[in-house]
């Protein structure tokens, strides 16, 4: 039953206001900082009031948590006034008048059934974290009330977030704000020293803080894995208990963390502890400064959790953890000088994640690429449209974009439609339990080793285990029973670890594909009870597999015969981490990995030993099988090749290639190392000269002659010369000034010694070559063969004048001048007084206009 009372938490002051303003609206957000009770009592005083309350947490942890809080206030057990439901796992019935749930649960809720029958109010909390789920859901609701339930009542509330903006998308609802006492918080830092893990510097950080205060410490770290590292570290504590807290833990370990006990706690935990979530006791908090966000690299095609700092708002929201029941204090394990280098606030998730999932659930609702609905912030169109292609490769849109009745179906597993897809193929080559099992172990993203396999024996045991890993496999294992083929399923689905993967043979339809079972009588048997190393090579197998169903383009090849660097077939380069058990592998399939900025090369997290027939099994639309012909060191390397995306599996020479392919190889190679390649005589040089004098001078149809416009029209003017032509060398003895004149259009090509002669004569006689290389034209002559020169000579249809370099005997410039009626009269006689006494047996006339120009010395 609902309570009678309340207790005094500051939320109390704005109940009454809450209930007016979604009563009178219909919409509100509610501003609270952590520790107000806003999780707990405002969903208890709604029901108060006669509403049927959704409650829509960002995390499992929090879910459960808030709904055994609001039981134990309400007396009764969880499940009967306070229920909850996270995936595989739901506890109400019909007395339940509050459930809390996912966010993601309840985007599948909506999707189900967009009226939401039985809920009156839906309060959205923990607004200002901004997961993927929680956004989409809100626009979801959004819509819902626009178009099928205006009398939905929506709540948003936060501890953290920019108010004004949400109550805008909220049709400007009404914003109440909810104060508590807070006590002082001492922030101490402690800066990592020299190449210092961050566990080591957490690990002492908590051994000061321990010495230094009193009450119990809560640490935050990214991740499971930091999480076990410093657990080790911090070994011999004596009458102090080590207590992790993270999503991928028992219930009842989950709960023991959050329970106070006789002796002093040091709680490790991710972010799940940052907000929803109340740590008695707490006293003392250490931040590492990192969390795992969701990121997607899509020009390696890597997306998953990666490590980085987090928001001076999350910092804050940290600290605040150590002053709720009294003074505190925190410990950053960042330099002091670094804190105001933290961005502001968190990035919305839907800026960075993989939005595949997101694109199916858009699909599903109608709306493909989301234009129909209001956003808090709108996906970006690129990652959104790489996402509908992922899914249109799987079948779950066709080529419309519409969903498919696959994609309904994976969008109803609750997975991320990779897995989903991982999931469903793989029932039906290994039945549905193995397939649940690895796909359950996937989601869940296992630490602590880089082999799949042993993530999977582990997850076996009573130590790697988990009840609601148990429950999550038998969830999936029922949900895709249909998928096994008759002839698996007669037997059982008995596929676990042990039994041979099933491969489709060729020439047969996957579902086609004889059971293991058949193949491997027994082997789940043999399995369970310790099978030997042809077991193991099943299980790998197996687990490759269904890795490759989800993860085709990661499949990956050893690049040579040793080493730890692999080609995964999308193109992307990644390293096996220092003494993984995988060492050695000549194929994986990688299910996680992640790069380090400034490294070059991907590093694998996750993965499970392949071989190449597994690998084109499980992705078969990545085959291809082509012709290539390129230019390779200095030569056409003509191939039949057969890939597994980029990978390639096997090749052979071709004697008789395709002409026209090899031609385009060649000109590849050109443009690729320059024209330099070919032979320039220096007519042909001289050619290229005067033809990009004319382009510049008069413009078009005269072509241009840079590399790069040669490179551009290298088919037309030097296609036809490149018949023979199949290494370096032969390219050294095509003639580029022949096959330059093809260049010239038939228009002008008659014009082009009349327009920029390669030669004009001077006054002596002589026929002066020009030189073009230059923007003006030059022609070098003597000043004796000059004489008598009155116009300066012109090109280009007499729109340029010549630059004239008027020479000594000797061949050096004595003047440069473009206006010889100037230089002979004011030029002239400076340069005979300096010259004649050195060349006297050239004539130095005082007027070399009526001089008779000579190439010849006087007679001595």
């Amino acid at each position: 039953m609902l309570p009678a009372e309340l207790p005094a938490l500051p939320i109390r002051d704005v109940l009454d206001t809450v209930t007016a303003a979604l009563a009178d609206r219909g919409v509100a957000v509610l501003s609270a900082p952590p520790g107000t009770g806003k999780t707990t009592l405002v969903p208890l005083a709604l029901a108060s009031a006669g509403l049927r309350v959704l409650v829509a947490e960002p995390r499992r942890l929090a879910t459960r948590a808030a709904a055994a809080r609001m039981a134990e206030l309400c007396g009764d057990a969880v499940g009967e006034t306070v229920g909850y439901a996270v995936r595989g796992d739901r506890r109400r019935s019909a007395a339940t008048r509050v459930e809390v749930v996912t966010s993601g649960l309840l985007v599948r809720r909506l999707q189900s059934d967009p009226e939401l029958p039985g809920v009156d109010v839906v309060l959205l909390d923990e607004c200002h974290e901004r997961h993927l789920d929680a956004d989409l859901a809100l626009a979801l609701l959004l819509d819902a009330r626009a178009g099928l339930r205006p009398d939905l009542r929506l709540l948003a509330a936060s501890a953290t977030v920019d108010t004004d903006r949400l109550a805008r998308l909220l049709d400007d609802a009404p914003v109440i704000h909810a104060t508590t006492r807070t006590f002082p918080v001492q922030t101490s830092y402690v800066a990592p020293v020299r190449r210092e893990r961050v566990e080591n510097t957490v690990a002492r950080a908590v051994r000061t803080a321990l010495a230094e205060n009193t009450g119990d410490l809560l640490v935050f770290l990214p991740g499971a894995g930091e999480i076990r590292r410093v657990t080790a570290l911090l070994g011999g504590l004596g009458d102090v208990d080590v207590l992790p807290l993270h999503g991928r833990l028992s219930t009842e370990r989950q709960d023991h963390a959050l329970r106070t006990g006789p002796r002093r706690r040091v709680v490790l935990a991710t972010a799940v502890a940052e907000s929803s979530l109340t740590v008695p006791g707490v006293r003392v908090v250490v931040d590492s400064g990192l969390a795992r966000t969701s990121r997607t690299d899509h020009r390696r095609g890597l997306s998953g959790l990666v490590t980085g700092r987090v928001s001076a708002a999350v910092a804050d929201q940290r600290a605040g953890r150590a002053g709720r029941q009294g003074p505190g204090r925190v410990y950053r394990c960042w330099p002091e000088h670094e804190h105001s280098t933290l961005p502001r606030h968190p990035e919305p998730e839907i800026r960075t994640a993989d939005l595949t999932r997101l694109a199916l659930e858009l699909a599903c609702w109608g709306t493909p690429d989301g234009a129909a609905l209001r956003w808090w912030d709108a996906p970006p169109s690129g990652p959104l449209a790489a996402g509908r292609d992922v899914l249109t490769a799987i079948g779950a849109l066709d080529a419309s974009g519409t969903v498919t009745a696959r994609g309904t179906r994976f969008a109803g597993l609750g997975l991320h439609p990779r897995l989903a897809r991982a999931l469903w193929d793989g029932a039906a080559r290994l039945g549905a339990d193995t397939a649940a099992e690895i796909v359950a172990l996937l989601d869940e993203e296992p630490g602590g080793t880089s082999d799949l396999l042993d993530a999977w024996r582990l997850s076996r045991t009573a130590e790697g285990g988990s009840a609601r890993l148990r429950r999550e496999t038998s969830r999936l294992a029922r949900l895709v029973a249909d998928a096994v083929p008759p002839g698996l399923r007669s037997r059982g689905r008995a596929t676990g670890p042990g039994t041979a993967a099933g491969r489709p043979t060729a020439g047969r339809p996957e579902s086609d594909v004889s059971s293991p079972a058949d193949r491997n009588p027994g082997g789940a048997d043999r399995t369970r009870s310790g099978a030997g190393s042809s077991s193991g090579a099943a299980q790998a197998e197996a687990a490759a597999l269904v890795v490759g169903l989800a993860f085709p383009e990661r499949l990956a090849r050893r690049r040579g015969a040793a080493g730890s660097t692999y080609l995964m077939a999308g193109g992307t380069a990644v390293d096996l981490p220092s003494g993984s058990a995988l060492t050695g592998a000549a194929w994986l399939a990688v299910a996680v990995a992640d790069r380090s900025p400034g490294q070059p090369h991907a590093t694998v997290r996750l993965a499970a030993r392949a071989d190449v027939d597994l690998a084109t099994a499980a992705a078969p639309a990545l085959l291809a099988e082509a012709d290539e012909v390129g230019w390779v060191d200095g030569e056409v390397r003509a191939r039949r090749v057969r890939r597994l995306g980029a990978i390639v599996l096997t090749e052979r020479d071709l004697t008789d290639p395709d002409p026209t392919a090899v031609r385009a190889a060649v000109l590849t190679g050109l443009r690729k190392e320059g024209l330099g390649l070919l032979r320039w005589e220096p007519a042909a040089t001289a050619l290229r000269d005067r033809l990009a004098f004319l382009h510049h001078a008069l413009g078009e149809p005269w072509p241009a002659m840079s590399d790069e416009a040669l490179s551009s029209t290298l088919d037309d003017w030097l296609g036809p010369a490149l018949t023979r032509v199949r290494r370096r060398a032969d390219l050294a003895r095509v003639d580029a000034g022949q096959a330059l004149r093809r260049i010239i259009p038939w228009e002008v090509a008659g014009r082009l010694d009349e327009l920029a002669p390669e030669r004009i004569e001077v006054p002596s006689g002589s026929k002066v070559r020009i030189d073009y290389r230059s923007e003006r034209p030059v022609l070098p002559v003597k000043v004796q063969e000059a004489f008598g020169w009155s116009q300066t000579p012109r090109v280009a249809g007499g729109r340029v004048p010549v630059l004239l370099h008027l020479l000594s005997p000797a061949g050096r410039p004595a003047a440069v001048t473009d206006d010889l009626a100037s230089f002979w009269s004011t030029g002239y006689p400076q340069v005979r007084s300096e010259l004649r006494g050195r060349y006297p047996r050239h004539p130095w006339p005082e007027d070399p206009t009526t001089a008779t120009p000579t190439r010849r010395l006087r007679p001595r």
